[in-house]
Parts: structure tokens; C-alpha cells; sequence
């Protein structure tokens, strides 16, 4: 584990119009006032809305990093010199390589992760329909596929949210499919979730078309 934990050391990414800075406690002022006002966007959604809850939200994302089995992210709108939400790697995964069929030649490694997860992400009204989370989904995307090196990374939402689904398949990400009564739903339903995907191959084709869409 303390290998898996010494590759996931706090970094910032940083574009033209967000910087993602390491998630922590002084992020908790910002993050509460980011999530004032119109709330009809979080309806999917995990998102504090009191000082004690965001806390405790960042707390237990502080607690996962220290585990190595997340990156947190205060996402900061460099426009409006503040906090306008949040996002996070999580399910990093390694693959097992070693259970092979006998004879079998496992495919080289290029990192110590084969699959990674970003999620948990919302974006205070303020930023909304801003070039803040495209920006932001560029430069984790990047940080995944060229630093990593994984072989796909992963995006899902819940299956009702139209506008993610949207948002997601933007990125160049492909649906594979939805997995039903995945989880509980933030309304207190079951929820079912849509995932989606992009490969590494996918990705050099993904990041010329984001690329193009911040430059508009």
C-alpha cells in the first residue's frame, strides 16, 4: 500500500481558466459558499450544504487520500479567484496480472494503476456553463492517461441525469452501459447508473477536440 500511496502524492492542475488544488480543511469556506444559492443542479448529487456536513464531506475524502485510494480536488475558478466546487480520482485500480492462463504473456505495465475513476464532481452555479469543468475533465483526463498512464478511465452518473450523460459523452466518452440498482441515489432511491469510459487510445483524439472547444 505505501507504494500505491506514494504515487498518488498531492499535485495541482492548473489550465488558463481552473486551477484543481489538493483538497483540504481551509477548502471548507470556499466549498460552502460555492454551494449557496440555486441548488436545482445538485438534485444527483452529493453536495453539503452547511458548514458541519462540508467538513465532514471533506474530512472523509481527506481520510481516502491518506488510504491511497483517492486524489481530492478543490476545483478553483481562476476568472473569479475562488472555490466553485470540487471533483476526485477514486477506484484506482490495479489489475491482478498474475492470474494468467499458463503460458500467457500479460501485456506491459506502464504504471502501477490499469484503471482509473473521476467522480464525486460538482460545480457551484457560479461556474456553471463556464469552460471551468470541461478545463478541469482536460486536465485530469491528461494527468490519468500521460502521467498514470492508465488504460482507461472511468465516468459515471446516475441514469436519470440527462445533462451528465450529456456532459460525459462531450468528453468523447463512450456509454458502456448501465448498471442497474448500482447504488442508493442521493433522493433516497435506487439508483442505476450510466457509465461511461475512454481508453487510452481514445484519449489523444479526445484532448484535440477539448482542446478545440476551450479555444472557442
Amino acid at each position: 500500500m505505501g507504494e500505491t500511496v506514494s504515487m498518488f502524492e498531492p499535485c495541482n492542475l492548473e489550465g488558463a481558466h481552473v486551477r484543481l488544488e489538493p483538497l483540504a480543511l481551509r477548502h471548507v469556506d470556499g466549498l460552502v459558499a460555492a454551494a449557496t444559492g440555486d441548488r436545482s443542479s445538485f438534485g444527483y448529487t452529493l453536495v453539503p450544504d452547511d458548514q458541519a456536513s462540508m467538513t465532514a464531506y471533506v474530512e472523509e475524502a481527506l481520510a481516502h487520500a491518506a488510504r491511497g485510494s483517492q486524489v481530492p480536488f478543490a476545483t478553483v475558478s481562476i476568472a473569479l479567484d475562488c472555490v466553485v466546487g470540487s471533483t476526485r480520482f477514486y477506484e484506482l485500480d490495479p489489475w491482478d496480472w498474475t492470474a494468467l492462463a499458463p503460458g500467457a504473456r500479460p501485456v506491459q505495465r506502464v504504471g502501477l494503476v490499469d484503471r482509473a475513476s473521476i467522480g464525486h464532481t460538482w460545480i457551484g452555479p457560479v461556474a456553471q456553463r463556464t469552460p471551468v469543468n470541461t478545463e478541469a475533465k482536460l486536465l485530469m483526463l491528461g494527468h490519468a492517461f500521460e502521467v498514470w498512464g492508465v488504460r482507461a478511465v472511468r465516468i459515471q452518473t446516475d441514469a436519470r441525469n440527462e445533462r451528465s450523460r450529456v456532459a460525459i459523452a462531450r468528453l468523447g466518452c463512450s456509454l458502456d452501459g448501465v448498471l442497474r440498482a448500482d447504488r442508493p441515489a442521493t433522493d433516497g432511491t435506487v439508483r442505476h447508473s450510466a457509465i461511461f469510459s475512454m481508453l487510452a487510445t481514445e484519449w489523444p483524439a479526445a484532448r484535440r477536440q477539448l482542446a478545440e472547444r476551450l479555444r472557442r
